[in-house]
């Protein structure tokens, strides 16, 4: 077990893994010295002050997701020192503490790990899956619910070739250089990613729609499993599928752009709104359930 400075206390590390409504944050990583802009770490980090240790904690986000972004799990570590000859906090005091102090609505922690010092929340993670919402039926955005307007992709179509979208997806499936999907700003070099899992389906309806809307409203699902993933791949993943789905590409045209490795192509540009995405779970080997 590692020390916290030369002497004296000694560092403990959790995994954490925490939700959030990503509508009024500028992503989930922390924004320093910039007081109009926000991330879910600020608060997270704010919160974490009340736990007292010696030295300032700092979370590492496993899963870094942009503005307006969604997660129902991420994950984060951090490191805890508290004073000399005080036991190490039980993962469920931090649990509490943390959601205790935490100064805004939209982001919940869900529970934590005690892991050992040297794990590391983004390297360690085995598998990522981001879903995303859409919904078609609506003539205007303006027509969605209010309730769902910040949290699903209102498509100006009456219905989708979902057929045709499945057909695409497998198109993606295995191991592919993704650089049509990457945007510009990505941090990595290599764009070699396994993309294990691609799902297109019919969604539950909304539980906030008047039985009225009901009737024209359909909403969708598309989910996407993958070690890691490219600066908004998933983004634009599902724009070009959306584009198959409207009839606009064909699931062959899909196959052309992947082999193209050009992310400034004609149709790989598109760029799923951030309302729709959420990080659906980062998974770890031998950790038991979040929730």
């Amino acid at each position: 077990m590692g020390s916290c400075g030369t002497v004296g206390p000694l560092r403990a590390r959790y995994l954490v893994f925490f939700q959030y409504l990503g509508t009024d944050f500028n992503g989930v990583a922390a924004v320093r010295d910039n007081h109009r802009a926000v991330g879910v770490q600020n608060f997270l980090e704010e919160a974490a002050k009340r736990l007292n240790s010696v030295e300032p904690i700092r979370f590492t986000i496993s899963s870094r997701t942009d503005a307006g972004v969604h997660a129902l799990s991420n994950a984060a570590h951090l490191d805890i020192c508290r004073r000399s000859g005080l036991p190490p906090y039980s993962p469920e005091v931090v649990t509490q503490a943390l959601n205790t102090h935490l100064k805004h609505r939209d982001i919940r922690v869900l529970k934590a790990f005690r892991v050992p010092n040297d794990f590391h929340a983004r390297r360690a993670a085995t598998s990522r899956t981001y879903l995303y919402r859409l919904a078609t039926g609506c003539s205007w955005p303006d027509q969605l619910p209010v309730f769902e307007q910040n949290v699903c992709w209102a498509l100006q179509t009456k219905c989708l070739d979902v057929a045709a979208m499945q057909e695409a997806a497998q198109h993606l499936l295995g191991t592919h250089d993704f650089s049509a999907f990457q945007s510009a700003g990505s941090p990595t070099t290599n764009p070699v990613r396994t993309l294990r899992r691609v799902s297109v389906s019919s969604g539950p309806a909304s539980p906030f729609a008047l039985p009225q809307e009901s009737r024209k409203l359909q909403f969708w699902t598309l989910e996407f499993e993958s070690q890691s993933f490219l600066y908004r791949q998933v983004r634009r993943m599902t724009a070009v599928l959306v584009a198959v789905g409207q009839g606009t590409l064909t699931p062959t045209q899909v196959k052309a752009i992947l082999e193209s490795q050009d992310p400034l192509g004609k149709y790989q540009t598109r760029v799923a709104p951030a309302r729709g995405l959420f990080l659906k779970s980062v998974l770890y080997d031998d950790l038991g359930p979040t929730s």
